[in-house]
């Protein structure tokens, strides 16, 4: 018989804590109660037994603040197991660990006896507590909560407790029973079991929720952007007023930007008076502009260096506005670059370029008070009409974003960009700019050169167009261009390229991507927009009904003057012979002397 054996007997199982030849000191494992000495005799029946069936977790499979209590409850204990088979010295060692931790002793002795039946640290850890079924009360405060409470009408916790009241502890009288819970058991109750999530959601919205009050755990430089060459993109109403040459006011300009989401340096802009996908089109062309050459016309002097981008970003991140997933915008995709729609409300995905705009915004506005800039009141009723502050062009505007840019770019300290040692080793400082210029020439770096054209006819719409006998017909309109007579005489269908401000041209797109330009045939429509051409031919169209119209009406008249003079009836014998003498005296009878009238 050996140390922790176990042996079942007709009663119990037994495990043995210590044997000599006449005696067997043991533990009841189903009792669980103080081991003590038994005589050889007693287990002379008694079976071995290989495991006790229990039901705790495994030590690595308790989580770290149960594995924690577990080995303090061992502690309690550890003294007594080293003499549990002296009585005397395991009761003293018991009543201490009871002084020392603040036990009782009958929690010892639990802890004790627990450890010996099953010798193993797991069984000390506390159980898992069981939820418990809600009793009746407690049901109804539930079902209170979710139609009272949890719903868009964001009633208070009062209300729904009056209502549960009205539909569940009223007689059909409508009487208060005698007995209900009280309020405060609701609030408690509603305390106990909420969660934060589902209030958000349930009163205010899933929109509002993800926009003002989701966790926010998004890593937007390492997720997105671990080199340059990422690129975010977003637009903006600016908070100021603007006027033309003369004074007269126009309203409120629209800024878009794309801004690197590595080192957050600007890469363009586009300020204009319309938004969607022209303010795209030509953002895209300054992002490819000679920043140089663009701040010399607006009286801006800059080095190379402080804006050194004429390169297009090979990932747009965008948020999911119409311009952006417009199909004219998409077609950006034919010059390599991949982009990526964010999710509805996750600002916190593209933060390099809605940061741009608070600092942006911040940093004119101080300056421009008084001068158009619109402040927070200025929708609430009786606040000052922003509107007649307004005195700035918006030339003038522009050449204020753009300094602030190069701000932004330049002298703006970057505080927490997660800078590596190789940029340390190389001083780089903390400013966009300086970033930009030494990683976009490491490895890596993300970036499509592309020519002014090549861009301009990739952003431009592009359209079906066909091939006739009479000339490539796009837009109702006919184009030329001499190499392509054969393509005239086998018709077919080819994607065209054309500008809406100008049908003067238009560009066969080839399938090798190159695009070959065809002159207008229609002089008359040359230099004219898509708009115009169709104004004209729409009423052109409408002369042309209205005509038909009258000359149908004309053409009855004819027939029914013919039909009038026409009605006498038939000769009956028709005179064939000396048809020649009677045409000569006809012919002599009409004519006229043209000459004999000259004097009258």
């Amino acid at each position: 018989m050996k140390k922790n054996d176990l042996l079942k007997t007709p009663n119990s199982v037994y495990r043995v804590l210590n044997s000599d030849s006449e005696s067997v000191f043991a533990i009841d494992c189903i009792k669980k109660t103080m081991p003590k000495t038994f005589s050889l005799d007693y287990f002379k029946k008694a079976e071995p037994v290989a495991t006790l069936s229990h039901s705790f977790k495994s030590f690595d499979e308790l989580t770290p603040s149960v594995r924690k209590v577990a080995q303090e409850r061992y502690t309690m204990i550890a003294g007594a197991i080293s003499v549990v088979d002296d009585t005397s010295e395991r009761n003293r060692m018991i009543n201490k660990a009871s002084e020392q931790f603040g036990i009782s002793k009958q929690t010892i002795r639990s802890y004790l006896c627990t450890y010996l039946v099953y010798q193993d640290l797991a069984c000390l850890a506390p159980r898992e507590k069981t939820e418990k079924e809600l009793t009746e009360d407690q049901k109804n405060m539930r079902w209170a909560l979710n139609k009272f409470f949890y719903t868009r009408n964001q009633n208070s916790l009062q209300t729904a407790y009056t209502m549960m009241l009205k539909d569940k502890y009223c007689d059909e009288e409508g009487v208060l029973l005698p007995e209900f819970p009280s309020f405060n058991q609701f609030r408690y109750f509603y305390r106990k079991y909420r969660k934060m999530e589902t209030l958000y959601i349930s009163r205010d919205g899933l929109k509002d929720y993800q926009r003002n009050n989701r966790p926010l755990l998004g890593d937007g430089v390492q997720e997105f952007a671990p080199t340059v060459g990422t690129a975010m993109l977003d637009g903006t109403v600016c908070d100021i007023y603007l006027v033309d040459d003369k004074g007269q006011l126009i309203g409120r300009p629209v800024l878009v930007v794309a801004c690197d989401a590595n080192t957050s340096m600007c890469l363009g802009y586009s300020l204009l008076w319309e938004g969607g996908t022209y303010s795209l089109q030509t953002l895209m062309l300054n992002i490819i502009e000679d920043k140089v050459i663009l701040c010399e016309r607006l009286g801006i002097k800059i080095t190379p260096e402080q804006w050194s981008i004429n390169q297009l970003p090979a990932v747009m991140v965008t948020d999911g506005g119409s311009e952006y997933v417009g199909k004219i915008f998409e077609q950006i995709t034919e010059l390599g670059v991949t982009l990526i729609k964010l999710p509805s409300y996750r600002p916190e995905l593209k933060g390099t370029v809605e940061k741009f705009f608070d600092v942006v915004q911040n940093l004119y506005k101080e300056v421009l008070k008084g001068k158009g800039v619109i402040m927070p009141d200025f929708q609430e009723r009786g606040s000052h009409d922003y509107r007649k502050d307004a005195v700035l062009t918006l030339q003038e505007f522009e050449r204020i974003i753009v300094r602030c840019i190069i701000y932004y770019n330049c002298e703006r300290v970057l505080q927490n960009y997660p800078y590596t040692e190789d940029m340390l080793e190389n001083n780089v400082k903390p400013y966009a700019n300086e970033i930009w210029n030494y990683k976009k020439n490491e490895s890596g770096s993300n970036l499509i050169s592309v020519n002014k054209r090549d861009l301009t006819l990739t952003l431009l719409p592009h359209i079906t167009g066909k091939f006739t006998r009479f000339g490539l017909k796009v837009n109702k309109l006919r184009y030329y261009n001499k190499a392509y007579k054969e393509q005239y005489l086998q018709c077919g269908e080819v994607t065209v390229v054309f500008n809406p401000d100008d049908c003067g041209k238009v560009w066969l797109k080839e399938s090798d991507g190159s695009y070959v330009e065809f002159e207008l045939i229609e002089s008359r429509f040359k230099d004219m927009s898509l708009d115009k051409v169709q104004e004209i031919q729409r009423k052109q169209k409408e002369v042309v009904k209205s005509a038909v119209e009258d000359s149908f009406q004309a053409k009855i008249e004819l027939l029914s003057f013919i039909g009038t003079v026409s009605s006498k009836e038939a000769l009956e014998d028709v005179k064939i012979d000396g048809i020649r003498t009677a045409r000569k005296n006809a012919r002599r009878k009409e004519h006229i002397n043209l000459g004999g009238n000259i004097d009258e």
